[in-house]
Parts: structure tokens; C-alpha cells; sequence
């Protein structure tokens, strides 16, 4: 059965590689091993972040155009349903729910959030658009129970809230081991979060002792901030830039001891569950999003606490059974096979 799919956020196929990106394409894997057949069928990118009402006004119209060219493209050959991935109101889906009921087909979300307080504000009317586009699902996905809370409270009548966890493809796991403490991020590097967490990790190297070093896989506007806050560890920090490719990431994950990243506003931060299923125990902070897919093995240590933090990362690498505990955490709870049966489980419900 054919599955509509869109992401409006962050089309499966852009360039600049994100932990959205990420999800967006194992969900397309994960639909396929359903037993779905997943087609994009738009790439229009709906975002504002800075809460421009002309970026907004203008990405309406916009819309407007592709649900005609859409609806015209498929209505000789409907999808059996409408897959919406990530609807919030920096990215509302302006395009799923009038096709999906032009065309008499079930419409249904991935990762949406409610987010009543952004009804009024620079965001407005872009908040008023996706609460309406989560409204219009017939099942939504959360994520999160953090999300979940607010999905469950706000349901529309007759709307089927599942928890449907992040998840990856577990690898098969050929770890290089070599000498001294060996610690990974993988991280873009733009202001706001992704940089508060970066000072807070430097902060944190500054009270670790004994012979380690750290990887950054990652780039972005804040590259320069970013070199400087680890300048004064001299050649212990590697950056390597942006990596898009799997093979290369992959060989990342294997070569670390330790992944370490704050995790400050992280929705949930698919790096997190990329290093455990790769057998990298992982350290962040306690932040509602990294708890959901942190698991045994790994550790969560209070905000804006290095010297704890420095402490969980010499505890993970003095555990040798973190590596094994870690890994098995993601299978059991976060693998794309358990995430396809879910999907396949709750879709034919609806067909």
C-alpha cells in the first residue's frame, strides 16, 4: 500500500544532515519494512524560526500552490494514507491535512507537539495552522511522554494517541580500540542551544584528568565560538567538520569510549541513540528530551555541573560492562524493527 509522506520541517533528502533528517528517513525504512510503500511526495520546507509574520504569510501562499500540484499528482492514484513527520508550530503541515481530505484518505502524524502558548505571539498563526493540522489526525505518534502529556490532554474527539519511541537499526558493532580515554559529540555548531551546550561541555573537559582526547563531528555559524571555548586543550580536541557520510559516521561511533553531550533543549537527540547502539555508553544532562532515550549503561548528571559531569564520564569508562548495557538498551527499546511492527500494527488499523 502506498504511504504519502512529508516532512515539512527538513525534507528525508536534504542536504545538510540533522538529527530530523535522520528520523525522517528511518521512519521511511521502518514504513517499508511495515509492508508500506512510502513516497515523498512534496519537499516544501515550511519553517520560521525567527517569527516572521512576511516568512509566514508568504510560506501560506506557497502552500497553497503545492496542495493543488499534489492533490492533482495523486488523485488518479491515492495513497492509501497521508504520513506527516514532525508537526510543531515553527513548522506546522500547511499541506497534509487538505490533501488528505480532498482525496478521502486517513491522515496521520509523526513527532506533533501542542504548543497553546504560541497562539498568540510572533508565532500565531503558524501555531493556530499546526494545532488545526494535529486536530485533523487521525493518529498521532508522540515521541516523548514529555510530548505525549500535552497530545493526550489536547486530543480531538475520536483521535488515537500511540507512543511510538525514536528508534535506529541496531549495527553490527566492529569497535577500534587504542590507548588513552576516547570521548565523541556529534553536533552542529549554531548559536542558542547546540552552543550553551558546547560551553558546557568545554567546561566540563576543564576538570577531567588523566589521558583523553575528544572527537567533534560537526560544523555550523558558530564554528569559530566553538573552536575558541576548546582552544586551551590544545591538540586533545579534533575537529573533523560536517560528515554526511554513513560509512565514515559509523566509523566515529566505533572508535569512542564515551559520547558526551549536554543535551541543553534537545528534543531528544538522535546522536544519543546512534552512540548506544553502537555500544558508546553516552553522558548528558538531565533534560526531558535525553531522558527518553538514555538508558542503562549510560548517565545523566544535573544541569550545568561539570565537575559532575567530568565524574560520570571517568564512571562510564571504568564500567566494562557500560558498552554491552548500552547496546542492549536500543534493541530492546529503540530498534527499527520493534518501531515497524508498532507502525504496522496501528496503519492497518486505521485501513
Amino acid at each position: 500500500m502506498k504511504v504519502a509522506f512529508y516532512a515539512p520541517m527538513k525534507p528525508p533528502d536534504h542536504h545538510r544532515p540533522s538529527g530530523d533528517r535522520r528520523m525522517a528517513r528511518l521512519l521511511i525504512e521502518a514504513l517499508g519494512e511495515a509492508g508500506f510503500s512510502p513516497e515523498i511526495v512534496s519537499r516544501l520546507r515550511i519553517y520560521d524560526g525567527k517569527g516572521d509574520s512576511a516568512v509566514q504569510t508568504a510560506l501560506f501562499a506557497e502552500a497553497e500552490g503545492e496542495v493543488a500540484r499534489v492533490v492533482a499528482a495523486l488523485c488518479d492514484d491515492p495513497p492509501a494514507l497521508w504520513f506527516t513527520y514532525h508537526c510543531y508550530y515553527k513548522a506546522p503541515d500547511l499541506l497534509g491535512p487538505v490533501v488528505a481530505q480532498t482525496l478521502g484518505i486517513p491522515y496521520v502524524v509523526a513527532e506533533a507537539s501542542r504548543a497553546r502558548k504560541r497562539l498568540s505571539g510572533p508565532w500565531a498563526d503558524f501555531a493556530t495552522a499546526s494545532e488545526r493540522a494535529v486536530d485533523a489526525a487521525r493518529t498521532v505518534f508522540a515521541m516523548t511522554e514529555f510530548d505525549r502529556f500535552a497530545l493526550d490532554r489536547d486530543a480531538a474527539a475520536g483521535q488515537r494517541v500511540v507512543l511510538l519511541n525514536p528508534f535506529v537499526r541496531v549495527p553490527d558493532v566492529d569497535a577500534a580500540h587504542g590507548g588513552g580515554l576516547r570521548l565523541l559529540t556529534v553536533a552542529m555548531m549554531r548559536a542558542g542551544a547546540k552552543l550553551t551546550s558546547y560551553e558546557r561541555l568545554a567546561a566540563a573537559l576543564g576538570r577531567l584528568e588523566g589521558d583523553w582526547s575528544l572527537t567533534v563531528v560537526g560544523d555550523g555559524s558558530s564554528r569559530g565560538e566553538v573552536w575558541a571555548l576548546f582552544a586551551a586543550h590544545g591538540s586533545r580536541v579534533r575537529f573533523c567538520g560536517e560528515v554526511t557520510d554513513e560509512a565514515a559516521l559509523r566509523a566515529y561511533y566505533e572508535g569512542a569510549d564515551v559520547f558526551v553531550w549536554p543535551g541543553v533543549d534537545e528534543a531528544y537527540g538522535m546522536v544519543y541513540l546512534e552512540a548506544q547502539a553502537h555500544g558508546v555508553p553516552v553522558i548528558a544532562e538531565k533534560h526531558p528530551g535525553p531522558s527518553a532515550v538514555i538508558g542503562d549503561g549510560s548517565r545523566q548528571v544535573d544541569a550545568g555541573d561539570p565537575a559532575a559531569f567530568a565524574e560520570a564520564i571517568l564512571a562510564a569508562a571504568a564500567d566494562p560492562d557500560a558498552p554491552m548495557r548500552a547496546r542492549r538498551y536500543v534493541e530492546n527499546h529503540h530498534s527499527i524493527e520493534a518501531a515497524a511492527a508498532l507502525l504496522r500494527a496501528e496503519l492497518e488499523r486505521l485501513l
